[in-house]
């Protein structure tokens, strides 16, 4: 006897279905599964007969093959043990097939027949909606997360030997009723705040308009002076998530197995800090069964990387592809795996390996050893990085004040207005920041005045910007434009987003001169 049920794979951070055939025959009595496996999927044979034996069910002595489909795409992971055994079952007769073909089955099957958690579940069920299944079961734990995604009947089974009686009876089918979420209703609510960061006006300025337009920035300063303070408050003043974003990103949280049971959806953009010791590997992902890096659990957020030259060379030039594409593709022997990387870089590091130079009183590095560790930032990572900050030491009077600056809302009402102007620009054309505009996008809302136009010329040409350099201050007087409510980029704007990238030439190109 032949059955057929349908389970859902995952590839990347999305998912697809999968067949589950399952033929019992006349013949030597085994059990044998084929369709490309992984390891983890071959042991489900022993995992599925000892659990059906112990949920009550005797399996005949034939022939049991079991086929998963797709065969030219590696199946890994435990989520397929539940169907499989459904399959078995259907095959040899004991449950009914009638609602097999509408209904999607994933979960891991205990030696006792309880069923399992597992990963990916919002992957899961969004692809079983989109495939056009009626219903889909899944293990207790996961019933929360399965219904974030709202266009499926999503079934809670807790060993095969209900789930089996709910197949007998359809009767018994009810689908897991929709309890209020925290996730929806919860205002981002932070434990810092940009009222707590005493001076450092400059640093607060250019965070807010690497925000307001999704720019890269990078910190510089001697150690002490806030910067790693400032970029933890990075996310205080970034809009709130939308909801499409909020599941979009919880796909890859839910893939990693980084979702609490509690909170299936993220509350907040993410900000990653990985510390300097990671591998490029881990940066963006892979592994014997890819999976997302820390750039991908980044998107829509922030990844921060403090003291940017401690970290291996290999892992910073590996940020260079995902910067522009905005995406990572790895590639395996047979497949392919995406994975997106639409962040906000923002780093942080001191001019030398003491800390404190330029002041020469305090600084004890000689010039080549200055040189020698600025240069572990190669100058194409440094064309990718469209802001670069200066932290200067505090003085007294700044540290008395501590408590008077701007609040984070204060600061997050300017970007959200930047933002929303943002959005009506590139309406249709695909983004939605200023930083992710391509050559011609630069044309046609980046026209300058003669005026403009000349003083850029004379910034061009004293910075010695090359064609990326010239486009990123471009993109940036843009957004400093946005922010005041500016249809035209003027003067200021453009004098300003240079002073945001002159720390380039005074640190890794030579001494810096007024050009204004």
């Amino acid at each position: 006897m032949f059955s057929k049920v349908h389970s859902i794979g995952i590839l990347g951070v999305e998912g697809y279905p999968v067949v589950v055939e399952a033929d019992v025959s006349e013949g030597l009595p085994g059990f044998t599964m084929v369709g490309y496996l992984s390891g983890a999927v071959r042991e489900a044979q022993d995992r599925v007969r000892t659990a059906l034996k112990n949920s009550g069910f005797r399996l005949p002595a034939r022939k049991i093959t079991v086929n998963l489909s797709p065969a030219d795409i590696r199946k890994e992971g435990t989520g397929f043990d539940l169907p499989i055994a459904v399959a078995v079952l259907a095959a040899t007769g004991l449950v009914d097939q009638s609602i097999l073909d509408t209904s999607i089955l994933v979960g891991e099957l205990g030696l006792d027949g309880r069923i399992k958690p597992v990963s990916g579940i919002l992957s899961i069920v969004a692809a079983a909606g989109n495939a056009g299944k009626k219903r889909c079961f899944l293990p207790i734990p996961n019933v929360s997360e399965g219904q974030i995604i709202g266009n499926i009947d999503i079934i809670g089974v807790e060993n095969i030997r209900e789930l089996a009686g709910m197949l007998t009876d359809p009767d018994q089918l009810s689908p897991a009723i929709g309890q209020d979420n925290p996730c929806f209703s919860e205002k981002d609510a932070y434990d810092v705040d940009f009222s707590e960061v005493s001076g450092q006006f400059l640093l607060k300025r250019a965070t807010e308009i690497a925000v307001a337009g999704m720019h890269n920035i990078l910190y510089i300063g001697p150690a002490g002076t806030g910067k790693t303070m400032v970029a933890r408050r990075i996310p205080t003043i970034m809009p709130s998530l939308s909801h499409e974003e909020n599941v979009e990103i919880s796909k890859i949280y839910s893939i990693c197995g980084l979702l609490h049971q509690d909170q299936p959806l993220l509350s907040r953009r993410p900000f990653r800090s990985p510390h300097h010791t990671i591998s490029p590997q881990a940066l963006t992902g892979g592994g014997r069964i890819p999976k997302p890096g820390e750039i991908s659990l980044a998107s829509r957020g922030v990844l921060f990387l403090d003291e940017l030259p401690e970290f291996q060379k290999n892992s910073i030039e590996v940020l260079r592809q995902p910067l522009e594409e905005r995406k990572i593709t790895i590639s395996r022997l047979h497949s392919a795996y995406e994975f997106p990387a639409d962040f906000m870089l923002a780093a942080a590091m001191n001019p030398c390996k003491c800390g404190y130079y330029p002041d020469r009183s305090r600084c004890t590095c000689t010039e080549p050893q200055i040189q020698r560790y600025l240069s572990r930032i190669s100058k194409p990572l440094l064309d990718r990085i469209d802001i670069c900050a200066e932290a200067v030491p505090m003085k007294y009077e700044e540290l008395k004040d501590k408590g008077k600056s701007e609040t984070s809302s204060a600061i997050r009402e300017r970007v959200e207005a930047a933002r929303v102007i943002q959005r009506q620009r590139f309406d249709g054309s695909g983004i939605y920041f200023n930083s992710a505009m391509n050559g011609s996008q630069i044309g046609d809302f980046c026209r300058l005045g003669q005026c403009e136009q000349v003083f850029l010329k004379r910034i061009f040409e004293h910075m010695r910007l090359s064609a990326r350099g010239y486009g990123k201050i471009l993109k940036v007087a843009r957004t400093i434009a946005d922010l005041e409510g500016s249809g035209e980029i003027k003067k200021e704007h453009l004098a300003e987003a240079a002073g945001l990238r002159s720390l380039e030439e005074k640190y890794w190109g030579g001494s810096h001169h007024d050009i204004m």
